[in-house]
């Protein structure tokens, strides 16, 4: 039901991108943005909300939208001829006509197939399912790839990962305490509690964003939480934040296998920025866990941390092994799609414009380092180091490469 006294106060204006407009003048320079309609992975975000694109279009640039984009995240084609942009009747259409791309997903072959030599392209890369026949025909094109897991600013942060991490920790646990019920198979037990009756055991595998906001909203619940992590700072930060209600100790293969003994839920969000995640619990170790236990496991778009996790699904979320109920969907922020859309705007719209002010992709590059930092291949060059180690190919700096005006 609707509260008239809230009504025309716009709720959700207040979190929508802070980029203000301007006015448009004579040294702006046009470019051609799209946002495709999203085609893999059931991901129902969309990049950019309508908010984003009216945004965009005071600045000067035109966006073309794919067809039914929006519809995930309940944002409707109408609303967003009405922000200006313009519905591309064919995904050909949208590729071809587009100087910048800008995807929630890495794109499917077919949507490479598409692409035009030169195109920028801004998209989460999934390093777990990155391979380098994608980086190749990317390079092929000369396409400027800049992806969301690299994009780091001055300061040292992860913007567009922080945003998503804080979603994915929150919902790790929503998902978690929903099938711990009978109904979906679970233990049939609460993660609070009850008075006379102890609270579940949630123990959370990384004291990072994912960590942080894990641990917070298991708090909330009222379960007993463990933090475990090889970091030392990050775990006296998360007692200094949550307080001590949460227990934290070191990531070591004696604490994990204890914890996981007695453990209601296990949230998996050992991730270093920029890799592939490392396996830290074993097959064995699962198998010491109790039946109807949970593990949800975070980072699996990035190869997981369990070694008995495999990618899901959102229609067919969960598979058991060893009597452990396992829930490792990669893309877990696209079930709050519209919260992951607009947190997506937040950020990425000052970014887009910084692009289309400048003259040319190079000098967005070597004057924003949070671009140039997300910048993995860039014409005909794959930049990324730790992309070059994990598949062996060859690699350029991209600062050299601006410079040398490559």
């Amino acid at each position: 039901m609707e509260v008239p006294s809230l009504h025309g106060l716009g709720l959700e204006h207040g979190i929508l991108t802070k980029e203000k407009q301007k006015e448009v003048d004579a040294k702006s320079n046009s470019i051609r943005i799209g946002l495709p309609k999203e085609s893999s992975n059931e991901e129902r975000r969309v990049s950019i909300s309508p908010s984003g694109v009216a945004v965009l279009i005071a600045n000067g640039h035109e966006v073309i939208v794919g067809k039914g984009a929006g519809e995930g995240a309940h944002f409707s084609d109408v609303e967003y001829s009405e922000a200006g942009g313009q519905i591309a009747a064919s995904d050909s259409e949208l590729y071809s006509t587009s100087d910048l791309i800008v995807k929630v997903g890495p794109p499917t072959d077919s949507e490479v197939g598409l692409m035009h030599e030169k195109q920028v392209l801004i998209s989460a890369l999934h390093l777990g399912g990155t391979s380098p026949t994608f980086l190749k025909r990317l390079i092929d094109l000369g396409v400027t790839g800049i992806g969301f897991e690299f994009i780091r600013d001055s300061d040292g942060t992860l913007p567009i990962v922080r945003m998503m991490h804080e979603i994915m920790g929150t919902m790790s646990v929503q998902t978690a305490a929903r099938l711990l019920e009978s109904a979906e198979g679970g233990k049939g037990v609460m993660m609070g509690g009850i008075s006379g009756v102890p609270p579940s055991n949630v123990v959370i595998l990384g004291a990072g964003v994912v960590g942080e906001w894990a641990a917070k909203t298991a708090l909330g619940f009222g379960a007993h939480v463990i933090v475990l992590d090889n970091d030392l700072g990050a775990l006296r930060s998360i007692e200094h934040y949550l307080g001590r209600g949460v227990t934290t100790a070191m990531a070591t293969e004696q604490y994990i296998s204890q914890a996981l003994l007695t453990a209601d839920v296990v949230i998996g969000a050992m991730l270093t920025a920029g890799q592939k995640a490392t396996v830290i619990v074993t097959e064995d170790m699962v198998a010491s866990m109790r039946a109807g236990s949970v593990i949800v496991d975070t980072v699996i778009d990035q190869g997981g941390c369990v070694e008995t996790s495999k990618a899901t699904t959102h229609s067919k979320p969960t598979f058991r092994r060893h009597g452990v109920i396992h829930y490792a969907v990669p893309n877990m922020p696209s079930n709050a799609a519209r919260t992951a859309t607009y947190a997506l705007t937040n950020v990425l719209v000052p970014y887009v414009i910084k692009i289309g002010d400048a003259s040319s992709v190079n000098e967005a590059l070597w004057t924003d380092v949070g671009l140039r930092n997300g910048t993995y291949t860039y014409r005909k060059h794959l930049t990324k180091k730790s992309l070059a180690m994990m598949f062996g190919m060859p690699h350029r700096d991209i600062e050299l490469l601006i410079a040398s005006g490559i």
